[in-house]
């Protein structure tokens, strides 16, 4: 198991109906992704709306979580800004966090020189273990397996990639490369299970939002050597994978619908996400209908749930 736990959640970022931060969903929401599967929680990520927090509600956010959960809790503290990455650092450290992820510089593409010196300014400002965060398809820069190996070595609390680059192949040369102790976690849920084939000790997941159970089986059924059992879990959780993010509702604007179908706090995406696509929420009924099979309907869930919802959020957060 990584040192954050095999299954976590990029947890969304509640909003109440008029867009401010709520805390007390954060809170709660974080309390029932615990209860159901998950052993650590990523906040403020990109399916946290990142982009739209501004530095103090991440650091409100992140205390907040803490607060509620008794599992590691990895703060997103990511900018194509250097000055930037190293503030957001410095305060989720002190609102409590386990640990930092940091996103390769998106839009201005930086070099691999300005990547390797970004994220050694950043691991700087922190004593807590970071992850550095890989997904080219978002940044538009992929951090070269000799970059990342390299900070690795070099960079004590360096310690993991979140994978979202999309090349199993490059992953095992990584994981060949770099110091023992280094994790690599899923950053793609569809490619989770070839990504254990080849060393990943967990998955940062979307699906993980309503999947955490069935995704946390599937670790079970790998790491016992049941890989038929696996297969068979990833297959039924194809649905889930390709519910999570399209054209016209890009992540987070389907997860935060499920959570609303599911009963639990979530709210609307800021803007420039959305606006819903007309239909969503009866896809995501489709979706835990065909997950769930015989299973309790989305509302029992929430029912069996009530005692985690029902428990006060921590002073001084909501």
């Amino acid at each position: 198991m990584g040192r954050f736990g095999r299954v976590l959640t990029a947890m969304v970022t509640p909003f109440t109906e008029d867009g401010a931060l709520d805390l007390d969903g954060a809170a709660r929401l974080a309390r029932w992704l615990v209860a159901n599967g998950n052993e650590g929680l990523l906040v403020a990520g990109t399916t946290g709306e990142s982009p739209t927090l501004t530095h103090q509600e991440q650091a409100e956010l992140v205390a907040a979580v803490v607060a509620a959960v008794d599992v590691p809790v990895v703060a997103g503290a990511g900018s194509n800004d250097t000055r930037a990455a190293i503030d957001l650092t410095e305060r989720c450290t002190s609102a409590g966090a386990d640990g930092i992820l940091h996103v390769a510089g998106y839009y201005n593409r930086p070099s691999q020189a300005g990547l390797d010196t970004h994220f050694r300014h950043c691991a700087a400002a922190t004593d807590l273990p970071t992850m550095i965060y890989d997904i080219p398809g978002r940044t538009g820069r992929k951090v070269a397996t000799e970059t990342m190996a390299r900070l690795a070595h070099e960079v004590p609390n360096i310690v993991g990639l979140k994978d979202a680059a999309g090349s199993p192949a490059e992953t095992a040369r990584l994981l060949e490369m770099a110091p023992d102790g280094f994790e690599v976690y899923s950053g793609d849920d569809a490619l989770t299970l070839p990504l254990m084939s080849v060393g990943a000790v967990g998955v940062i997941g979307v699906a993980t939002h309503w999947a955490g159970m069935e995704m946390a089986a599937m670790f079970d059924a790998f790491e016992s050597g049941r890989v038929a059992e696996a297969t068979a879990i990833n297959r039924r959780l194809l649905d889930s994978y390709d519910f999570e993010t399209g054209d016209a509702a890009p992540n987070p604007v389907p997860t935060k619908c499920m959570m609303r179908v599911l009963g639990l706090p979530a709210g609307p995406c800021r803007l420039p996400m959305g606006p819903e696509p007309p239909g969503l929420e009866d896809q995501a009924r489709e979706v835990l209908a065909a997950l769930r099979g015989s299973e309790p309907e989305p509302e029992q869930q929430v029912d069996a749930a009530a005692e985690v919802l029902a428990e006060p959020a921590p002073v001084g957060t909501g």
